[in-house]
Protein backbone atom coordinates (compact mmCIF):
# COMPACT_ATOMS: atom_id res chain seq x y z
CA UNK A 1 0.00 0.00 0.00
CA UNK A 2 2.80 2.08 0.13
CA UNK A 3 6.61 2.61 0.09
CA UNK A 4 10.26 3.10 1.30
CA UNK A 5 12.23 1.76 4.09
CA UNK A 6 16.18 0.20 4.33
CA UNK A 7 16.42 -3.46 4.64
CA UNK A 8 19.80 -3.10 6.48
CA UNK A 9 18.19 -3.01 10.09
CA UNK A 10 14.56 -1.77 9.51
CA UNK A 11 13.94 -1.63 13.16
CA UNK A 12 16.44 1.14 13.71
CA UNK A 13 15.23 3.41 11.26
CA UNK A 14 14.51 7.10 12.67
CA UNK A 15 10.62 7.94 13.18
CA UNK A 16 10.21 11.04 11.18
CA UNK A 17 8.30 12.21 8.12
CA UNK A 18 10.23 11.25 4.69
CA UNK A 19 11.35 14.24 2.49
CA UNK A 20 10.88 12.93 -0.59
CA UNK A 21 7.77 14.36 -1.58
CA UNK A 22 6.74 16.07 -4.95
CA UNK A 23 7.22 19.88 -4.33
CA UNK A 24 6.37 22.30 -6.92
CA UNK A 25 7.64 20.71 -10.07
CA UNK A 26 5.99 18.75 -13.10
CA UNK A 27 5.89 15.05 -12.28
CA UNK A 28 8.10 12.56 -14.52
CA UNK A 29 5.11 10.73 -16.88
CA UNK A 30 5.43 6.57 -16.03
CA UNK A 31 5.39 4.69 -19.57
CA UNK A 32 7.38 1.77 -19.03
CA UNK A 33 7.07 1.02 -23.20
CA UNK A 34 9.21 4.38 -23.88
CA UNK A 35 11.19 4.28 -20.58
CA UNK A 36 12.93 0.97 -21.57
CA UNK A 37 13.98 2.58 -24.96
CA UNK A 38 16.21 4.31 -22.94
CA UNK A 39 19.84 2.98 -22.64
CA UNK A 40 19.12 3.68 -18.74
CA UNK A 41 16.12 3.76 -16.96
CA UNK A 42 15.36 7.33 -14.70
CA UNK A 43 17.86 8.06 -11.85
CA UNK A 44 14.30 8.71 -10.20
CA UNK A 45 13.56 4.97 -10.16
CA UNK A 46 17.35 3.46 -9.31
CA UNK A 47 17.12 2.51 -5.52
CA UNK A 48 20.15 2.95 -3.30
CA UNK A 49 22.79 0.36 -3.22
CA UNK A 50 21.63 -1.25 0.23
CA UNK A 51 17.95 -1.75 -0.90
CA UNK A 52 18.24 -2.71 -4.07
CA UNK A 53 16.70 -6.74 -4.57
CA UNK A 54 18.52 -9.69 -4.09
CA UNK A 55 19.29 -12.50 -6.61
CA UNK A 56 18.69 -15.64 -4.74
CA UNK A 57 16.75 -15.88 -1.58
CA UNK A 58 14.75 -18.50 0.10
CA UNK A 59 11.63 -19.08 -0.08
CA UNK A 60 9.21 -18.26 3.42
CA UNK A 61 7.16 -21.37 4.99
CA UNK A 62 3.84 -19.93 4.96
CA UNK A 63 1.24 -21.71 6.28
CA UNK A 64 -1.92 -22.64 4.42
CA UNK A 65 -5.63 -21.98 6.61
CA UNK A 66 -8.07 -24.30 4.79
CA UNK A 67 -11.58 -22.81 5.43
CA UNK A 68 -13.26 -25.68 4.63
CA UNK A 69 -12.02 -27.65 6.70
CA UNK A 70 -14.48 -28.69 10.11
CA UNK A 71 -11.21 -28.10 12.12
CA UNK A 72 -10.77 -23.99 10.93
CA UNK A 73 -11.60 -23.11 14.19
CA UNK A 74 -9.85 -25.20 16.11
CA UNK A 75 -6.68 -25.84 15.02
CA UNK A 76 -6.30 -22.79 12.47
CA UNK A 77 -6.51 -20.13 15.27
CA UNK A 78 -3.05 -21.67 16.55
CA UNK A 79 -1.56 -21.78 13.48
CA UNK A 80 -2.57 -18.02 12.81
CA UNK A 81 -1.18 -17.46 15.96
CA UNK A 82 1.99 -18.54 15.66
CA UNK A 83 2.50 -16.73 12.01
CA UNK A 84 1.25 -13.38 13.11
CA UNK A 85 3.50 -13.56 16.30
CA UNK A 86 6.40 -13.88 13.69
CA UNK A 87 5.53 -12.32 10.68
CA UNK A 88 1.97 -11.73 10.23
CA UNK A 89 1.68 -13.96 6.83
CA UNK A 90 -0.48 -16.84 5.89
CA UNK A 91 -2.51 -18.38 3.28
CA UNK A 92 -6.18 -19.30 2.87
CA UNK A 93 -7.62 -21.96 0.24
CA UNK A 94 -10.82 -23.45 -0.02
CA UNK A 95 -12.10 -20.25 1.01
CA UNK A 96 -15.76 -20.03 -1.09
CA UNK A 97 -15.21 -16.83 -3.36
CA UNK A 98 -15.75 -18.22 -7.04
CA UNK A 99 -13.11 -19.17 -9.42
CA UNK A 100 -15.28 -17.33 -12.62
CA UNK A 101 -15.45 -14.21 -10.10
CA UNK A 102 -11.26 -14.17 -9.67
CA UNK A 103 -10.75 -14.51 -13.32
CA UNK A 104 -13.09 -11.65 -14.54
CA UNK A 105 -11.32 -9.41 -12.35
CA UNK A 106 -8.02 -10.52 -13.09
CA UNK A 107 -9.28 -10.48 -17.16
CA UNK A 108 -10.52 -7.12 -16.55
CA UNK A 109 -7.49 -5.97 -14.55
CA UNK A 110 -5.34 -6.52 -17.35
CA UNK A 111 -7.80 -5.13 -20.30
CA UNK A 112 -7.58 -1.76 -18.04
CA UNK A 113 -3.45 -1.84 -17.69
CA UNK A 114 -3.98 -2.47 -21.17
CA UNK A 115 -5.10 1.03 -22.19
CA UNK A 116 -3.12 3.63 -23.55
CA UNK A 117 -2.14 6.04 -20.69
CA UNK A 118 -4.60 8.84 -21.74
CA UNK A 119 -7.29 6.38 -20.95
CA UNK A 120 -6.01 5.40 -17.59
CA UNK A 121 -5.35 8.97 -16.87
CA UNK A 122 -9.19 9.29 -16.67
CA UNK A 123 -9.12 8.02 -12.90
CA UNK A 124 -6.09 9.91 -12.39
CA UNK A 125 -5.20 10.41 -8.51
CA UNK A 126 -5.58 13.31 -7.23
CA UNK A 127 -3.09 14.68 -4.31
CA UNK A 128 -3.38 14.46 -1.56
CA UNK A 129 -6.38 10.97 -2.47
CA UNK A 130 -5.55 7.38 -1.86
CA UNK A 131 -8.05 6.37 -4.82
CA UNK A 132 -7.57 6.49 -8.69
CA UNK A 133 -5.13 6.04 -11.11
CA UNK A 134 -1.31 6.06 -10.30
CA UNK A 135 1.58 5.67 -12.73
CA UNK A 136 4.27 4.91 -10.45
CA UNK A 137 3.51 7.64 -7.77
CA UNK A 138 5.05 10.19 -9.68
CA UNK A 139 2.98 13.02 -8.54
CA UNK A 140 3.81 12.06 -4.86
CA UNK A 141 7.28 11.01 -4.65
CA UNK A 142 10.56 12.33 -6.26
CA UNK A 143 12.73 9.51 -5.20
CA UNK A 144 12.85 5.44 -4.68
CA UNK A 145 9.84 5.86 -7.32
CA UNK A 146 8.69 2.03 -7.58
CA UNK A 147 8.32 0.39 -11.11
CA UNK A 148 4.46 0.26 -11.52
CA UNK A 149 1.15 1.76 -12.30
CA UNK A 150 -2.30 1.35 -9.99
CA UNK A 151 -5.55 1.54 -9.53
CA UNK A 152 -6.91 2.26 -6.38
CA UNK A 153 -10.97 2.38 -5.30
CA UNK A 154 -12.95 2.77 -2.18
CA UNK A 155 -15.32 0.22 -1.17
CA UNK A 156 -18.22 0.45 1.50
CA UNK A 157 -20.05 -2.65 3.16
CA UNK A 158 -22.75 0.26 5.03
CA UNK A 159 -25.61 -1.67 5.13
CA UNK A 160 -27.41 0.14 3.50
CA UNK A 161 -26.71 -1.60 0.19
CA UNK A 162 -24.76 0.85 -1.16
CA UNK A 163 -22.61 0.18 -4.80
CA UNK A 164 -19.73 2.55 -4.02
CA UNK A 165 -17.64 0.37 -6.59
CA UNK A 166 -20.25 0.09 -9.39
CA UNK A 167 -20.55 3.94 -9.04
CA UNK A 168 -16.70 4.56 -9.19
CA UNK A 169 -16.19 3.11 -12.16
CA UNK A 170 -19.90 4.54 -14.17
CA UNK A 171 -19.01 8.29 -12.95
CA UNK A 172 -14.68 7.83 -13.36
CA UNK A 173 -14.52 5.96 -16.34
CA UNK A 174 -18.08 6.11 -18.19
CA UNK A 175 -20.47 4.32 -18.50
CA UNK A 176 -18.96 1.56 -21.17
CA UNK A 177 -16.92 0.38 -17.82
CA UNK A 178 -20.39 -0.75 -16.20
CA UNK A 179 -19.46 -3.87 -16.65
CA UNK A 180 -16.06 -3.15 -14.65
CA UNK A 181 -17.80 -2.09 -12.08
CA UNK A 182 -20.47 -4.80 -11.40
CA UNK A 183 -17.43 -7.34 -11.19
CA UNK A 184 -15.11 -5.28 -8.83
CA UNK A 185 -18.83 -4.61 -6.46
CA UNK A 186 -18.92 -8.56 -6.90
CA UNK A 187 -15.04 -9.07 -6.06
CA UNK A 188 -15.01 -6.39 -2.72
CA UNK A 189 -18.01 -7.91 -1.49
CA UNK A 190 -16.50 -11.27 -2.01
CA UNK A 191 -13.41 -9.89 -0.21
CA UNK A 192 -15.02 -8.18 2.69
CA UNK A 193 -17.02 -11.42 3.63
CA UNK A 194 -13.99 -13.31 3.57
CA UNK A 195 -12.17 -10.83 5.88
CA UNK A 196 -14.90 -11.21 8.34
CA UNK A 197 -14.47 -15.41 8.23
CA UNK A 198 -10.59 -14.04 9.04
CA UNK A 199 -11.21 -11.92 11.72
CA UNK A 200 -13.39 -14.79 13.54
CA UNK A 201 -10.47 -16.53 13.64
CA UNK A 202 -7.81 -13.80 14.60
CA UNK A 203 -10.36 -13.37 17.40
CA UNK A 204 -9.84 -16.80 18.85
CA UNK A 205 -6.39 -16.19 18.07
CA UNK A 206 -5.85 -13.17 20.11
CA UNK A 207 -8.18 -15.16 22.67
CA UNK A 208 -11.42 -12.79 22.21
CA UNK A 209 -14.49 -13.71 21.23
CA UNK A 210 -14.92 -14.80 17.84
CA UNK A 211 -17.81 -11.97 17.14
CA UNK A 212 -15.70 -9.05 18.63
CA UNK A 213 -13.75 -8.29 15.96
CA UNK A 214 -16.04 -9.31 13.01
CA UNK A 215 -18.56 -6.81 14.53
CA UNK A 216 -15.73 -3.76 14.24
CA UNK A 217 -15.46 -4.88 10.90
CA UNK A 218 -18.71 -5.20 9.51
CA UNK A 219 -19.38 -1.79 7.91
CA UNK A 220 -15.91 -1.38 6.54
CA UNK A 221 -14.73 1.36 4.47
CA UNK A 222 -11.77 -0.41 2.63
CA UNK A 223 -9.57 0.26 -0.12
CA UNK A 224 -9.15 -2.19 -3.41
CA UNK A 225 -5.95 -2.24 -5.87
CA UNK A 226 -5.09 -3.16 -8.87
CA UNK A 227 -1.86 -3.76 -9.23
CA UNK A 228 0.14 -3.79 -12.78
CA UNK A 229 4.07 -4.19 -12.78
CA UNK A 230 5.70 -4.35 -16.26
CA UNK A 231 8.58 -5.90 -17.57
CA UNK A 232 11.54 -3.84 -16.55
CA UNK A 233 15.11 -3.79 -18.62
CA UNK A 234 17.32 -3.47 -15.70
CA UNK A 235 15.03 -4.97 -12.47
CA UNK A 236 18.26 -5.35 -10.40
CA UNK A 237 18.30 -1.49 -9.85
CA UNK A 238 14.71 -0.62 -9.33
CA UNK A 239 11.46 -1.60 -7.60
CA UNK A 240 7.97 -2.67 -8.12
CA UNK A 241 7.01 -1.73 -4.55
CA UNK A 242 9.67 -0.55 -1.88
CA UNK A 243 9.40 -2.70 1.56
CA UNK A 244 6.90 -1.01 3.54
CA UNK A 245 4.17 -2.45 6.63
CA UNK A 246 0.41 -1.62 5.20
CA UNK A 247 -1.48 0.80 6.89
CA UNK A 248 -4.61 -1.01 6.92
CA UNK A 249 -5.88 -3.83 9.44
CA UNK A 250 -5.82 -6.92 6.98
CA UNK A 251 -4.54 -7.22 3.29
CA UNK A 252 -6.27 -10.46 1.12
CA UNK A 253 -3.73 -10.59 -2.00
CA UNK A 254 -4.50 -12.25 -5.33
CA UNK A 255 -0.88 -13.29 -6.78
CA UNK A 256 -1.02 -14.11 -10.75
CA UNK A 257 1.43 -16.95 -11.79
CA UNK A 258 4.84 -14.40 -11.89
CA UNK A 259 6.88 -14.53 -8.81
CA UNK A 260 7.47 -11.27 -7.18
CA UNK A 261 6.66 -10.76 -3.26
CA UNK A 262 8.90 -10.82 -1.11
CA UNK A 263 8.87 -10.78 3.14
CA UNK A 264 11.42 -9.63 5.25
CA UNK A 265 11.71 -12.21 8.32
CA UNK A 266 14.67 -13.17 10.18
CA UNK A 267 16.87 -10.48 9.01
CA UNK A 268 16.44 -11.59 5.09
CA UNK A 269 14.13 -11.41 2.34
CA UNK A 270 12.12 -14.29 2.30
CA UNK A 271 9.66 -15.20 -1.21
CA UNK A 272 5.74 -16.64 -1.08
CA UNK A 273 5.49 -18.37 -3.92
CA UNK A 274 1.91 -17.19 -6.37
CA UNK A 275 -0.69 -20.13 -5.84
CA UNK A 276 -3.40 -19.05 -8.23
CA UNK A 277 -6.00 -21.33 -5.79
CA UNK A 278 -4.88 -19.34 -2.46
CA UNK A 279 -5.06 -16.08 -1.06
CA UNK A 280 -2.07 -14.60 0.78
CA UNK A 281 -3.46 -12.75 3.71
CA UNK A 282 -1.14 -10.41 6.17
CA UNK A 283 -2.06 -8.16 9.32
CA UNK A 284 -1.47 -4.55 8.31
CA UNK A 285 -0.56 -1.28 11.27
CA UNK A 286 -4.00 -0.81 11.96
CA UNK A 287 -4.88 -4.95 13.33
CA UNK A 288 -1.19 -4.30 15.11
CA UNK A 289 -2.57 -1.82 17.40
CA UNK A 290 -5.83 -3.53 17.84
CA UNK A 291 -4.13 -6.44 18.90
CA UNK A 292 -1.97 -3.95 21.19
CA UNK A 293 1.48 -5.60 19.09
CA UNK A 294 0.74 -8.85 19.81
CA UNK A 295 0.12 -9.57 16.49
CA UNK A 296 2.72 -8.33 13.75
CA UNK A 297 2.57 -5.46 10.81
CA UNK A 298 5.62 -7.43 8.74
CA UNK A 299 7.79 -5.11 5.79
CA UNK A 300 7.52 -6.69 2.21
CA UNK A 301 8.05 -5.80 -1.40
CA UNK A 302 7.57 -6.54 -4.41
CA UNK A 303 10.28 -7.12 -7.03
CA UNK A 304 10.13 -7.00 -11.12
CA UNK A 305 11.80 -8.92 -13.70
CA UNK A 306 13.02 -8.88 -17.67
CA UNK A 307 10.68 -10.81 -19.00
CA UNK A 308 6.94 -11.05 -17.91
CA UNK A 309 4.64 -8.06 -16.12
CA UNK A 310 3.00 -9.29 -13.35
CA UNK A 311 -0.52 -8.20 -11.93
CA UNK A 312 -2.22 -8.61 -8.43
CA UNK A 313 -4.74 -7.79 -6.96
CA UNK A 314 -5.09 -6.40 -3.01
CA UNK A 315 -8.06 -5.69 -0.74
CA UNK A 316 -7.27 -3.39 2.11
CA UNK A 317 -9.59 -4.09 5.17
CA UNK A 318 -10.12 -0.83 7.04
CA UNK A 319 -12.70 0.08 9.84
CA UNK A 320 -15.36 2.51 9.36
CA UNK A 321 -13.64 6.29 8.91
CA UNK A 322 -14.60 7.22 12.41
CA UNK A 323 -13.95 3.91 14.21
CA UNK A 324 -11.88 4.50 17.52
CA UNK A 325 -9.33 1.95 17.00
CA UNK A 326 -8.27 0.62 20.67
CA UNK A 327 -7.75 -2.97 21.97
CA UNK A 328 -10.37 -5.33 23.38
CA UNK A 329 -10.30 -5.41 27.34
CA UNK A 330 -9.68 -8.69 26.92
CA UNK A 331 -6.10 -8.15 25.51
CA UNK A 332 -5.54 -5.20 27.37
CA UNK A 333 -6.17 -7.19 30.53
CA UNK A 334 -3.46 -9.28 30.41
CA UNK A 335 -1.50 -6.93 29.09
CA UNK A 336 0.09 -4.22 31.48
CA UNK A 337 0.67 -1.35 29.02
CA UNK A 338 -1.01 0.02 26.27
CA UNK A 339 0.94 0.36 22.95
CA UNK A 340 -0.43 2.83 20.61
CA UNK A 341 -3.10 5.72 21.49
CA UNK A 342 -6.28 5.35 20.07
CA UNK A 343 -7.18 7.12 16.76
CA UNK A 344 -9.47 6.85 13.95
CA UNK A 345 -8.82 5.30 10.38
CA UNK A 346 -9.31 8.36 8.86
CA UNK A 347 -6.52 10.15 11.23
CA UNK A 348 -4.31 7.19 10.22
CA UNK A 349 -4.83 7.41 6.44
CA UNK A 350 -4.66 11.04 6.07
CA UNK A 351 -1.12 10.62 7.96
CA UNK A 352 0.28 8.28 5.06
CA UNK A 353 -1.39 10.05 2.35
CA UNK A 354 -0.11 13.83 3.37
CA UNK A 355 2.42 13.84 6.18
CA UNK A 356 4.29 10.15 5.58
CA UNK A 357 5.94 7.96 3.28
CA UNK A 358 5.37 4.69 4.88
CA UNK A 359 7.65 2.03 6.03
CA UNK A 360 8.16 -0.20 9.08
CA UNK A 361 7.81 2.63 11.03
CA UNK A 362 4.95 4.20 10.55
CA UNK A 363 2.38 2.92 13.57
CA UNK A 364 5.40 4.22 15.72
CA UNK A 365 5.86 7.54 13.92
CA UNK A 366 1.76 7.69 13.34
CA UNK A 367 1.59 7.32 17.63
CA UNK A 368 3.87 9.75 18.28
CA UNK A 369 2.59 12.28 15.85
CA UNK A 370 -0.97 11.65 17.34
CA UNK A 371 0.50 12.41 21.30
CA UNK A 372 3.03 15.55 19.92
CA UNK A 373 0.17 17.39 18.61
CA UNK A 374 -2.57 16.13 20.87
CA UNK A 375 -4.87 15.46 17.89
CA UNK A 376 -7.83 14.34 19.23
CA UNK A 377 -9.96 11.41 17.92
Amino acid sequence: MAILCTTTSPAEKEHEPKQDLVKDQTPLIFNPSLLNLQSQIPNQFIWPDEEKPSIDIPELNVPFIDLSSQNSTLEAPRVIAEACTKHGFFLVVNHGVSESLISDANRLMERFFDMPLAGKQKAQRKPGESCGYASSFTGRFSTKLPWKETLSFQFSNEKSGSRTVQDYFSDTLGQEFEQFGKVYQDYCEAMSSLSLKIMELLGLSLGVNRDYFRGFFEENDSIMRLNHYPPCQTPDLTLGTGPHCDPSSLTILHQDHVNGLQVFVDNQWQSIRPNPKAFVVNIGDTFMALSNGIFKSCLHRAVVNRESARKSMAFFLCPKKDKVVKPPSDILEKMTTRKYPDFTWSMFLEFTQKHYRADVNTLDSFSNWVITNKNPI
